[in-house]
């Protein structure tokens, strides 16, 4: 198969950044590892309906034989059926295992999300900032007046602190419970 050459961002930035997502998603998905991606199958199949149809036979199924075994058979877990119990407490404990591994590699995936998203808006700050104080230079240097536009553009063009922001917000948003 063929590769298609991929769109520059100046010609068609929508298609390149759909296919910079694109790509970023699929670097992530194959950075899994076997036991992420056993854990993720079993967590998507364990959260289908298909599961749950499967569970209830197999309890009906069970519990039918138990309660009233085939002619000649006795039963090998009678009521209060307490290798069933069993069973059911060790399908628990692992499928939470599965669901917990899973749930910790998209955190991890969200978390690198959050870090570039955050990394894109900080660039894009300075682009502006240092945009606004180009602007505020060729106006200067064309004789146009920005006397009153002066004071917003002033807090504009300085560079934003990060780590100020961020204790700012600290100190301003409630506790969580």
């Amino acid at each position: 198969m063929k590769n298609k050459p991929l769109p520059t961002p100046a010609s068609h930035p929508t298609s390149f950044n759909i296919e910079a997502i694109s790509k970023l998603e699929h670097d992530a998905l194959n950075r899994r590892s076997a036991i992420e991606r056993i854990s993720e199958g079993i967590a998507a199949f364990a959260g289908s309906v298909a599961f749950v149809l499967l569970q209830l036979v197999f309890f009906v199924v069970w519990a039918g034989f138990n309660l009233k075994p085939f002619h000649g058979m006795k039963a090998f877990d009678p009521f209060p059926f307490g290798i069933l119990a069993l069973v059911i407490s060790s399908e628990s404990v692992f499928l939470t295992i599965f669901v917990l591994i899973s749930q910790n590699r998209m955190s991890r995936h969200s978390e690198r999300r959050s870090h570039l998203d955050l990394q894109v808006s900080m660039l894009a700050e300075q682009e502006l900032t240092t945009m606004l104080k180009m602007q505020q230079k060729i106006c200067e240097h064309l004789g146009i007046n920005i006397d009153t536009a002066k004071k917003e553009v002033q807090g504009f063009s300085e560079a934003t602190d990060v780590h100020k922001l961020a204790s700012e917000l600290e100190e301003k948003l409630p506790d969580s419970p």
